[in-house]
């Protein structure tokens, strides 16, 4: 290459290069591996199940277990996670699915603490493992048997006093609202029918009270479900008419190609659940922000 030809390249070089960063990013294939930017666009989401340990250890929050009083010396344990703010927070109960208080439902309710509330995770199986253990004291196929065999109001019961014990702390707020998941979603809806001073509940993939139920509801209610779901979602469209009918706030959410459990398997069914994922965690604080701190 002579001098002159060597000129002109380099002077088409940063012309070509320029051209190049001009060009839009591809997006990237459905189920590819995450990259980089793409753990810093999904940093505000709880993890996905496997990272839950992680998280946890991460944490700069500060969380801790406590012991609460449910009413005549009936003893439950919670996670509860304090946030990083200069005034008081409101409350938010997380209700964990079928297998229990896991190390998942504590990160969720680490990252509801990073959006600024006060979360507090109680152990439904508190008192009802071997020796009186609690979800540690089983493996995850007696906790979910021992989930199927749990009283509804006394479930209620506790919910209602694990708000009462959050409530009162100094860094909190009176304003309550409840968010289930699986098993939890649907005990969020039906506890929503039981708590008239409740504020908000959310519901996660959970199926809905029975329709005689409804009319007790007072809390805006937030439903969101995968959209491959069909055994949860045979039960939404007989709730939604009957709230409807009655003037009560009952949002529906629907995600396509998302199957049940999305947040906790956020890499599943080819993409749909990571986007089932950010679109029903974004909806889920806006809707929280809206009745809690509006």
């Amino acid at each position: 290459m002579s001098v002159r030809d060597r000129r002109t390249h380099v002077r088409f070089l940063p012309l070509a290069l320029s051209l190049l960063l001009l060009l839009p990013a591809l997006p990237p294939e459905p189920g590819a591996a995450q990259t980089s930017d793409d753990a810093t666009a999904l940093q505000d989401l709880p993890p996905e199940e496997a990272g839950a340990e992680a998280h946890l250890n991460a944490s700069p929050r500060h969380g801790e277990w406590v012991e609460y009083d449910a009413g005549g010396g009936d003893r439950v344990t919670a996670w509860v996670v304090y946030p990083e703010r200069s005034g008081p927070a409101p409350v938010v109960v997380v209700v964990h699915e079928i297998y229990a208080l896991t190390d998942w439902i504590r990160a969720v309710a680490d990252q509801l603490a990073a959006e600024g509330f006060m979360a507090v995770a109680p152990d439904l199986l508190s008192g009802k493992g071997p020796q009186g253990g609690g979800t540690d004291s089983v493996d995850r196929q007696e906790a979910v048997r021992l989930i199927r065999d749990l009283d509804p109001r006394e479930v209620t019961r506790r919910l209602k006093a694990a708000a009462a014990y959050a409530t009162a702390l100094p860094a909190a707020t009176e304003e309550v609202a409840v968010v289930g998941y699986c098993w939890g979603g649907a005990t969020s809806f039906r506890v929503a029918t039981e708590w008239p001073e409740l504020d908000a509940a959310v519901v996660y993939y959970g199926s809905s009270p029975a329709a005689g139920a409804l009319p007790d509801v007072q809390a805006p209610v937030l439903g969101l479900y995968g959209g491959d779901d069909a055994r949860v979602n045979a039960t939404i469209p007989e709730a939604r008419e009957i709230m409807e009918s009655l003037g009560k706030t009952y949002e529906v959410n629907l995600y396509d190609g998302a199957g049940h459990g999305f947040l906790r398997n956020q890499s599943g069914r080819d993409g749909a659940n990571r986007q089932a994922a950010q679109g029903a965690w974004s909806r889920m604080l806006d809707f929280l922000r809206e009745y809690l701190e509006g």
